[in-house]
């Protein structure tokens, strides 16, 4: 098998359909970020201590990750798509399971603790600028809309897994300092 095919020596690429684009155009950057998001995750794996179902989880969701660059390549019409909102689903689920293994906080905390949380934070972070990245390319392209959906859980996710990961050993989240009061819903009688 040949790994190389000369198309990116002058600054292009082919996505599924066998367009050919340019490797900055919003398409490229979104399902990159997405790879780039999917090798954070895989390197978070290695980081975490005595929790063999958080790794089975988070390779779920390294499929899940290539499922959404898969559906971020594909034009529309020129392939079927893999995310739905099943998916979407399931991480909430997973999200929910998470939220009371840690210490409940109403501040925001410093990312970190360790180094599977720190990595895990990373996650969350690059998620989120593949959020935006997304929505870029959306608003000029169609695309399947379940990815951008799941991707914004995605950020949620990593928050809540970076906090078991701390958990897990033994380390306490550092609260910033000058937080308000956040992570709380106020429902007013008429917003009900």
């Amino acid at each position: 098998m040949q790994i190389y095919t000369r198309t990116g020596d002058k600054g292009y690429t082919r996505i599924i359909g066998g367009m050919q684009l340019a490797k900055d155009s919003e398409r490229i950057k979104a399902y990159g970020t997405i790879d780039e998001l999917n090798s954070f995750v895989g390197y978070a794996i290695t980081l975490i201590k005595n929790n063999d179902s958080l790794k089975k989880e988070l390779t779920q969701i390294q499929q899940c990750l290539f499922d959404c660059g898969n559906d971020l390549a594909t034009p529309n019409g020129k392939g079927t798509y893999r995310v739905t909102s099943a998916l979407t689903e399931w991480i909430e689920k997973c999200i929910d399971a998470h939220v009371d293994i840690p210490p409940e906080v109403e501040s925001f905390i410093l990312p970190g603790g360790s180094q599977a949380a720190s990595i895990l934070h990373i996650c969350r972070t690059i998620a989120r600028r593949a959020e935006r990245e997304i929505v870029t390319f959306q608003w000029t392209n169609d695309m399947n809309e379940e990815v951008l959906i799941f991707v914004n859980r995605l950020s949620d996710y990593f928050f809540s897994v970076a906090r078991i990961a701390n958990v897990n050993e033994g380390i306490k989240d550092v609260l910033y300092e000058r937080s308000g009061k956040v992570f709380h819903i106020d429902l007013k009688k008429e917003d009900l």
